[in-house]
């Protein structure tokens, strides 16, 4: 009896399939894009005269080596930081042209005088962990953006989006040209009441 022979299998066009699943998987996948830490290097320019900042306008955070953290010298909580930056951003304490109009706080004379004089210094120890000095630094940005999104809604009640949602949708690179074009003078306008000076000091070293 003869062998029946085994049926073969064209292959011949597997790989023009295996390319086009290719090529369909890298047009519809979206790959997120991971911004880092927004921080700006100071500039290379020697500045001649620097300008004169009042102790009052500085909030100063120190984490050390044993993860404490200190501000303004007080020993304080990471669960209290955020709020007491907000505080002191938002004291509007200044008088005449350093009056701030929109600011909400106590106008503490010991305090900032207004968000765009007001600065927040970070220093970290060279044994500080990582993981602490992620949060410190993330409790201080939701401080800014807590602010601003408290302005976004009252500048934009139409809007129905926070600062934080509106900004992210800014940064979308699906977001339509058209909504962008829309976003971004609201977004810039709230970026200069509270403009984002987190100044980060040289870590110390543990003797």
């Amino acid at each position: 009896m003869a062998k029946r022979a085994a049926p073969e299998v064209n292959a011949g066009s597997m790989a023009d399939i295996a390319f086009l699943l290719l090529i369909f998987f890298l047009v519809t996948t979206t790959i997120e894009t991971d911004s880092g830490i927004n921080r700006k290097l100071p500039p290379t320019d020697e500045i001649v005269d620097p300008p004169i900042i009042k102790e009052r306008n500085i909030f100063t955070v120190v984490v050390n080596k044993d993860n404490r953290l200190l501000v303004e010298e007080d020993i304080m909580e990471l669960s209290e930081l955020r709020q007491a930056a907000m505080d002191f951003l938002d004291n509007g304490g200044g008088t005449d042209e350093e009056a701030c109009n929109y600011c909400q706080g106590k106008k503490d004379p010991s305090s900032s005088d207004n968000p765009e004089k007001a600065i927040i210094s970070l220093k970290n120890d060279r044994e500080t962990s990582y993981k602490v000095y992620i949060a410190v630094q993330n409790e201080l940005v939701a401080a800014y953006n807590d602010l601003r999104d408290r302005e976004f809604a009252r500048l934009n009640p139409m809007a129905g989006l926070s600062y934080t949602e509106a900004q992210k949708r800014y940064n979308d690179p699906r977001t339509a040209s058209t909504e962008k074009a829309n976003l971004k003078p609201k977004l810039d306008e709230v970026k200069a009441m509270y403009p984002q000076k987190l100044s980060e000091a040289e870590p110390s070293k543990t003797n």
